[in-house]
């Protein structure tokens, strides 16, 4: 069955989903509330084994079957469920993931982070109510609202990742391990967003990642500055040297050999919407060269997102004899990660000054990805989007964020279309302080993908 905006389901979905919101807000916050953080050196690995556990309870509430939290092996759990359709119906994959980046500076928090607290702007605001833990409440109000129309006409997999913010690849490993595990006809990737809150937007593109470690040695202990400072070669000095040859004057992304031109072809990004959605200061310039739509989604962008050296308060006048950053690299589609990788650690040992050993250690990589924004799928997506969002039509847009597990699933399974969808539009601030999620945006997509799956049953039936 589809239906168009006046088909008395349609009007049923939307009813089910708005009388469910206060029951998602309150499973949200019980999700958010678990510090769930994929690294051991920052939250004890107990909060992502306990969120995990409640994933998993969620989905056995609602009927799933062969649910199981699986150990993965970078050590994280992801949890996976399955929900059987009408006989010969297709599968569709349904993907979030509850981890969650560091809360970063509690202090630039202006409320709790692990606490979801609804502001006078009516957004929820807590770490992963958007990225990613409102992308899985999102996959549940598109069920129950299905249930209490008639019933899933889809088989539907489920898989919660444990992971994903850290890079570190458990997830596509374990697939690569269980090929049968994650088969499906479609895949929807809750992860992703629209461009702006009320404009829906699928994700065409992603950038991929890799991340390394770069450390810089030049003695054998820390040396009085006014002693030796003068000619007693600097670690931080070095690294900092080693970080900006990086950067062009303008502030694009220069590493040697690594293609820096790209264009986006598609939607693009306004500067001045840009500069307001990432809150630049009055009188500060942005980066690099060309449309912010390329510099996003067409190029890759290298960020110093770590640096390990004394702090302000309680330094000391010292040569330091070692210094440590962490390098992000994002990689556009149509290049390969692996090999910009190898191009950014030769880069960093070719930059390194003064005959100072320098130590690269990769720490995550992930391939970048493009979708088939023709497919049947994406005709799906798209009617159901026009119903959760009258007047508007479906967007296709870039994403500068990665996520490695869309290049495993698309080798795995090449006959199945995947979508990228999700609530991480520029309002949520997702990876920074004050992340939220609307709920106005979360009520809508739960409808699209409701009407998503129905529209797609039917497609693949006829």
């Amino acid at each position: 069955m589809t239906a168009t905006a006046g088909h008395p389901i349609a009007a049923q979905i939307a009813e089910t989903v708005a009388s469910l919101m206060p029951r998602a807000k309150e499973e949200l916050a019980e999700l958010v509330a678990f510090q769930s953080v994929a690294d051991a050196e920052q939250f004890p690995p107990s909060e992502c084994r306990a969120a995990a556990a409640w994933v998993a309870d969620a989905l056995r509430a609602e009927d799933f079957q062969d649910v199981a939290v699986l150990d993965t092996p970078d050590g994280s759990q992801s949890v996976y469920g399955y929900l059987p359709g009408p006989q010969g119906a297709p599968t569709v994959l349904l993907y979030a993931h509850y981890d969650v980046q560091p809360p970063l500076d509690l202090a630039g928090w202006d409320t709790p982070p692990f606490e979801l607290t609804e502001r006078e702007d009516g957004r929820w605001y807590g770490r992963g109510a958007a990225d990613c833990k409102g992308g899985f409440i999102m996959h549940l109000l598109a069920l129950r609202a299905l249930k209490a129309s008639g019933g899933v006409p889809v088989s539907i997999k489920v898989i919660a990742e444990g992971s994903e913010e850290q890079g570190t690849g458990g997830l596509e490993r374990y697939a690569e391990q269980h090929p049968e595990l994650l088969a499906a006809d479609a895949i929807v990737i809750g992860d992703a967003g629209n461009f702006r809150v009320g404009l829906p937007t699928v994700t065409a593109s992603l950038r991929g990642m890799t991340m390394l470690r770069v450390q810089v040695d030049t003695l054998a202990g820390n040396l009085h500055s006014g002693l030796f400072g003068g000619a007693a070669p600097d670690a931080l000095a070095a690294l900092i040297r080693v970080l900006d040859s990086l950067r062009a004057e303008d502030g694009s992304t220069t590493v040697d050999g690594l293609e820096a031109g790209g264009r986006w072809q598609g939607l693009q990004y306004p500067e001045e919407d840009f500069r307001k959605d990432a809150k630049v200061l009055d009188g500060v310039e942005l980066i690099g060269d060309g449309t912010v739509a390329d510099r996003l989604w067409a190029r890759p962008a290298v960020t110093v997102i770590g640096i390990d050296c004394p702090p302000v308060v309680g330094a000391t006048p010292s040569v330091q004899s070692t210094a440590r950053a962490q390098i992000s690299l994002r990689v556009p589609p149509g290049q390969d990660a692996a090999e910009a990788t190898k191009l950014l650690t030769a880069h960093l040992e070719a930059h390194t000054p003064w005959g100072a050993r320098v130590t690269v250690e990769q720490v995550g990589q992930g391939q970048p990805f493009q979708a088939d924004v023709t497919s049947p799928a994406y005709t799906s997506m798209a009617e159901a989007l026009r119903i959760a969002y009258p007047g508007q039509e479906m967007q296709t847009a870039g994403m500068g964020g990665s996520i490695p597990l869309c290049n495993t699933l698309g080798a795995l399974y090449p006959e199945a279309e995947i979508l990228l969808i999700g609530l991480s539009e520029p309002e949520a601030r997702i990876h920074a302080v004050n992340e939220s999620v609307s709920p106005q945006e979360l009520e809508r997509m739960s409808v699209a993908e409701a009407h998503f799956l129905l529209n797609y049953a039917h497609a693949q039936r006829g």
